[in-house]
């Protein structure tokens, strides 16, 4: 049997709860601590049945174990109530687990219930299960722990593995750039370890639907650590189909194939993360020990491990994503080959052929502790710029914050818009042209500038916004009010300010000047309402002092209240009709640091008027390339000059002029074809760029409705629960609403019935009260009457004191010179002394009446011991008459037998003496024998000795008063006496 790891995990596994009240604002995590090591679970929802399924772990030694269970050392777990929104943290109650309890067997989980818990209705539990595990996590090898085992002598080597120690360890060799696994002097083969990640599927399911797909400038690749060198692929851009090259990645290894199978059954599996900057989005496992367990002969063939591995998002993800069905679960090929330096690589049909192999040795100036980097987060340094491949420029981001889907619809309407503007610029030339006289002439140009062609099924609109007042401020100090915004949607990008400020003091209101402002623009109806429903009108409120400009908050104000509206038609002056709608409100003006803190009211109002479809179809819109100046524009051909003496006539298409004005047209239709060829082919690259970045888009689409489209299965399935619990919930309030309203019903008649009998008891007592108070009253003038009554007698009384008093003063004076007077003091002074002796008596006699008491009691106690020990005589009396009863009884059987065995021989002696007597009559001979004594008697005779004598120790035993009936002994003897008097019997 093999020895115990002496490592130990304490593994607690908090896996769900019941009984907590459903609480949506708050989560639950639980603590554990032991040895003074806190760990704690992450926070999950407060409702009613919990699901935690976490396990924690402890790690120490059976020694260190023995001594927590010598000292009862608890295992202490603690659950609290995390407030989102304030984070406060409060104490439910906690649950102690023995650690003496704690077994290597698995044992099923228990419920275990909350101590001191703060929901003392409910009662609730937590399910925990606890157990020992043997820790496999690597060690460092000691020196002392590698010890050789004796092994039977044998020809050649001796075997490798006994002389291993418990764990095996890859040892970096710089100079000849590989890794030593097993003793140097016996592990002489080479082996190649190659791990190759050759595509991936499906990982948009690793994104939740809150976050964008690709965003400008990230960059994806996927990360492991491969014996401590840490790999990462090439980086791409695109998550819905990934377009990186296949790598392998390979180290090599000097080992012999038993140690390497050893090593890999014990090296941790492979984790291989998707990883963007420097987070990892998810991860999977490739257990390398697989390869230990292929039964390949490395000696000629290569052992592989290969397939499409799930990869699972980190904790933090996992509660914002779905559980996915089998087909939609992100995966990665991965494969992981073992083989010997000189057998070459199998060919396969993956794209492993296709990525270059590279061996991952470091330096030899680098030292094998900086070699070998851990960390739980791969952190992987940008790639060069240059080795990025070419991206199509995206659309600037927003600034404000949108969902995935709304920045589809943005990017796609600008898409539309990029196609319509160069459609468009295909129509009209980009620059102008001029028209050059001849020499010393005056010159004219003549500027056509650019023309966008407006949908027939655009509108006219007229929007306007006037910033009525900014009131209710929160601010302790005066503000000096300036209110900024734009919306580039109308067609212009500069700010509209008011001006001047307004000095705005707290809890007043002040109206803004220069605040009114209109924009006339053309769009689509489509167009406007999804621009208003998506993107609101932000109003910066800024404090304008004399060294700088300060941003005070934000208010945004939502357009899609202004569609909502009530629409009203007018009739302008040229007699069309036009469509008109109004919204005014006051809304917040929040601050930036905390968007919930409110400080500032702005009340506006807003108008959009349609004034129908656009007449006009061409816009003329400026361009940059009108101010450009005159030498960077493509030159005309140089005219030739005037010959200066020529003044005959000629005719108008042989002069100079006219052939330079057809020069000049021939010039410029040439230019025109060439522009048109490079409109052309500009407009080829942008539709290939738009219909790549439609595709890719729509492929984006896809993703997200499909992942929209589980998770609203999923909030479907929630709403239809919900829904039955609020059904349920208002039935169950409908009866507790008419159980409270015949309860107040009830309450209503016990509160009139009880207010009516305290007012007749009220009545009742004022009566009462009243007949007291007469009664009292009567009672107090009599008592006065006796009072002066008694003054009276009292001071009868003292002149009759002080006269008695006069008297005795004068007969104690004649007394005090007789001589009784002396013997009177002596009779007081025998008196005391006879009082002290009387008093002495009575405690004397009390002592002596306790005396008696105590010897009655003792005489009670004797008297009790003695009938007691009467009653243990007669008892034995009675078990000695019974044995001597059973003696005697023996005794007449014995004397019984004794007659009967003498009956027996005097039978058998006439017997033989009959036989004799035939015998000699029929004259045979003497034949005469003799039956030999029965063994009847010597047996009961030894029998009864055996029992005399037992009775003869027990006896002896009682007599020495050492040993009573009830001492073991004496009840062996007894036994044995009741087993003698059944055999003799």
């Amino acid at each position: 049997m093999a020895a115990k790891t002496e490592q130990l995990l304490i593994v607690v596994s908090i896996l769900e709860g019941r009984h907590f009240p459903k609480s949506p604002r708050l989560s639950l995590v639980v603590q554990a601590s032991f040895d003074g090591e806190q760990l704690a679970t992450d926070p999950v929802e407060h409702r009613d049945q919990p699901q935690f399924s976490t396990e924690l772990a402890w790690e120490l030694d059976r020694r260190t174990l023995h001594q927590h269970r010598l000292q009862r050392t608890p295992i202490k777990l603690q659950c609290f109530s995390v407030d989102s929104v304030s984070s406060r943290k409060d104490n439910v109650g906690y649950i102690v687990l023995d650690l003496r309890s704690v077994q290597e067997v698995k044992q099923e989980p228990r419920w275990y219930p909350l101590l001191s818990s703060k929901y003392t209705k409910q009662r609730p539990a937590l399910l925990i299960g606890v157990v020992l595990e043997n820790d496999v996590k690597p060690s460092e090898p000691s020196p002392d722990r590698f010890k050789a085992k004796k092994a039977p002598p044998r020809q050649g080597s001796p075997a490798v593995t006994e002389l291993l120690p418990d764990k095996l360890e890859a040892v970096l060799v710089p100079d000849q750039g590989y890794h030593q696994v097993g003793p140097a002097e016996h592990c002489t083969d080479m082996f190649v370890l190659s791990v190759t990640v050759a595509f991936a599927t499906k990982l948009e399911q690793l994104i939740p639907s809150t976050m964008k797909l690709s965003a400008e400038g990230s960059e994806f690749f996927f990360y492991y650590c491969l014996l401590g060198n840490d790999i990462t692929s090439e980086p791409f851009h695109n998550l819905l189909s990934p377009d990186f090259e296949p790598e392998r990645a390979s180290v090599r290894i000097r080992s012999s194939i038993q140690i390497l199978h050893t090593f890999l059954a014990q090296q941790p599996s492979l984790q291989i993360h998707l990883c963007c900057g420097s987070h990892s989005l998810g991860s999977t496992d490739v257990s390398l020990s697989t390869l230990s367990a292929v039964s390949v002969d490395l000696e000629n063939k290569a052992a592989t491990v290969e397939g499409a591995f799930i990869l699972q998002p980190p904790n933090r993800f996992k509660v914002m994503l779905p559980a996915l069905p089998a087909d939609l679960q992100p995966t990665v090929g991965v494969a992981v080959t073992l083989r010997r330096e000189d057998v070459a690589p199998q060919p396969s049909g993956k794209k492993d052929g296709s990525g270059a192999e590279a061996h991952s040795v470091p330096p030899p100036s680098v030292p094998p502790a900086e070699q070998r980097p851990r960390s739980s987060s791969p952190v992987r340094k940008p790639p060069d710029a240059s080795s990025s491949p070419p991206r199509p420029l995206l659309p600037p981001p927003s600034s404000h914050t949108e969902s995935e889907a709304e920045s589809l619809l943005e990017e796609l309407q600008h898409a539309k818009d990029q196609a319509g503007l160069a459609a468009a610029d295909l129509e009209v030339p980009a620059q102008s042209q001029a028209e050059v006289t001849a020499e010393g002439g005056a010159s004219s140009v003549s500027v056509s500038a650019p023309k966008v062609s407006i949908p027939s099924s655009a509108h006219h609109y007229c929007f306007s916004l006037d910033l009525h007042s900014l009131g209710n401020l929160s601010l302790k100090h005066p503000i000096a009010a300036t209110l900024r915004y734009s919306y580039q949607f109308f067609g212009s990008a500069a700010p509209i300010m008011t001006n001047p400020p307004v000095e705005l003091q707290r809890n007043m209101e002040a109206s803004l000047p220069q605040s009114y402002c209109a924009f006339d623009f053309a769009a689509l109806p489509q167009q406007l309402q999804d621009t208003f429903l998506r993107v609101p009108l932000v109003v910066e409120v800024w404090h304008r002092d004399s060294s700088r400009d300060q941003l005070i908050g934000r208010a945004s104000i939502q357009l899609s209240h202004l569609l909502s509206s009530e629409r009203s038609r007018l009739l302008r002056s040229t007699g069309e009709q036009s469509w008109r709608q109004t919204h005014q409100d006051r809304i917040a003006v929040v601050t930036t640091q905390r968007p919930s803190e409110k400080v500032a009211e702005l009340s506006y109002v807003a108008t959009l008027e349609d004034l129908g479809l656009v007449k006009a179809r061409e816009v003329i819109v400026s361009d940059s390339t009108q101010n450009e100046p005159a030498a960077s524009r493509p030159a005309p051909p140089s005219l030739p000059p005037t010959p200066p003496g020529l003044t005959a006539p000629t005719a108008p298409r042989d002069t100079l002029e006219y052939r330079t004005a057809l020069e000049l047209e021939l010039w410029k239709e040439e230019q025109e074809d060439l522009f048109d060829d490079q409109l052309r082919k500009k407009e080829l690259s942008h539709m290939q760029a738009l219909a790549e970045e439609w595709r890719k888009r729509d492929r984006e689409r896809e993703a997200l409705v499909k992942k929209k489209e589980v998770e609203y299965n999923l909030l479907e399935e929630q709403l239809q629960k919900t829904l039955s619990d609020l059904e349920k919930r208002e039935k169950q309030l409908a009866e507790a609403e008419l159980e409270t309203q015949r309860l107040q019903r009830e309450l209503r008649a016990e509160h009139d019935l009880t207010q009516k009998e305290l007012q007749e008891s009220s009545r009742r007592l004022r009566q009462e009260c009243d007949h007291r108070v007469a009664l009292e009253r009567d009672k107090a003038r009599l008592m006065e009457e006796e009072r002066a009554r008694l003054l009276q007698q009292i001071s009868d009384g003292e002149s009759r004191y002080k006269q008695l008093e006069k008297e005795f003063q004068l007969y104690r004076e004649q007394q005090n010179i007789r001589p009784e007077f002396r013997l009177q003091s002596e009779v007081n002074l025998l008196s005391l002394e006879k009082v002290e002796l009387e008093r002495k008596l009575e405690s004397t006699t009390k002592s002596k009446l306790h005396y008696k008491q105590q010897w009655g009691r003792a005489l009670k106690e004797l008297a009790r011991f003695k009938q007691r020990e009467q009653e243990n005589a007669m008892t034995r009396l009675k078990k000695q008459q019974a044995e001597l009863e059973a003696m005697r009884l023996r005794y007449l059987a014995t004397e019984e037998k004794e007659a009967v065995r003498q009956d027996r021989q005097e039978l058998d002696d006439i017997r033989n003496e009959l036989n004799r007597l035939k015998q000699q009559e029929d004259r045979l001979g003497p034949a005469s024998s003799m039956s030999g004594p029965a063994p009847g008697p010597s047996l009961s005779e030894s029998a009864d000795e055996h029992l005399s004598r037992l009775l003869e120790e027990r006896d002896t035993l009682l007599r020495t008063g050492v040993y009573t009936h009830e001492d073991r002994i004496i009840a062996e003897l007894n036994r044995q006496i009741q087993d003698a008097m059944t055999q003799s019997h």
